[in-house]
């Protein structure tokens, strides 16, 4: 249930391929949203994917109101199925969540929807869910003071959390010149899609806690629509930053799926 923009992120169906990455990335700080379509494309293999885990104490996913939310709320939990079941691919047509939510954070709300395929056993309303849940966080994009986000069932929008079936996930990122082999995430023009297997599966690092790493996936293609360029570990045991590319190794960091921490500081490293 929880889930970026113009990032590709590939797995490898056995472990992590390594591939080459482009990117459009420029860094810089959030204005306004973006005036045309633009994609970003981020791929490379877990290095040691066993290696790093959350750790006891650090509560990598954000709170949640109510009680059928109980699987978020502590580091370890994991609401899926152990054997889910990924259809290859699905009509390409989608069923966006009803209502809306308040606005959170400070500025010109972005507004979003969430939309999960039709024949999905998900439902739309608890993804909706989810992604207002990470996007109000306090340690995610709007404790920066000028980000604000609003979700909405329709109408106009800036972006759009899309979680599709791998089939479709490549056909609407292929339009856009990426290949996204049935595995991965991409994000292009106001599509941010999001491949079921990685909604439901994550990735070795975070493979018992695949809420936090739906924050991740949230909270890193996000920051990519704010602006906001990749960058490394800052150093060993430190926590990784949400727009490091996590997936290509951890390189000494320690998991972390939001931008900022319980302080309100920032979480960076160098550039890359």
């Amino acid at each position: 249930m929880w889930a970026g923009l113009a990032a590709l992120t590939v797995l490898g169906a056995a472990g992590f391929a390594a591939v080459g990455w482009t990117s459009a990335d420029a860094g810089g700080t959030h204005t306004g949203a973006r005036s045309e379509p633009t994609k970003r494309a981020e791929a490379g293999a877990e290095s040691d994917p066993g290696s790093a885990r959350p750790t006891a104490g650090v509560r990598t996913t954000p709170p949640r109101s109510s009680a059928s939310s109980s699987a978020s709320s502590s580091v370890g939990s994991s609401d899926r199925p152990s054997q889910p079941d990924i259809p290859s691919t699905g009509p390409g047509t989608f069923a966006s969540a009803s209502g809306g939510s308040d606005t959170v954070g400070k500025g010109n709300a972005l507004r979003y929807r969430v939309d999960v395929e039709n024949g999905l056993d998900l439902s739309a309303a608890d993804v909706a869910e989810q992604v207002e849940d990470i996007l109000g966080d306090r340690r995610g994009w709007t404790a920066d003071g000028h980000s604000a986000f609003r979700r909405v069932p329709g109408g106009t929008t800036d972006f759009v959390v899309r979680v599709a079936t791998p089939g479709t996930v490549d056909k609407i990122c292929g339009q856009y010149g990426l290949n996204t082999g049935g595995e991965v995430n991409c994000s292009v023009g106001q599509n941010v899609m999001v491949n079921l297997k990685r909604w439901l599966l994550a990735t070795p690092v975070y493979a018992k806690d695949v809420t936090a790493y739906r924050a991740l996936i949230i909270n890193h293609e996000v920051g990519h629509f704010l602006s906001h360029g990749h960058v490394g570990c800052p150093g060993k045991g430190q926590p990784a930053p949400a727009m490091m590319q996590q997936i290509k190794g951890m390189n000494g960091c320690v998991p972390n799926v939001w931008p900022y921490d319980e302080k309100g500081r920032y979480l960076t490293g160098p550039a890359v």
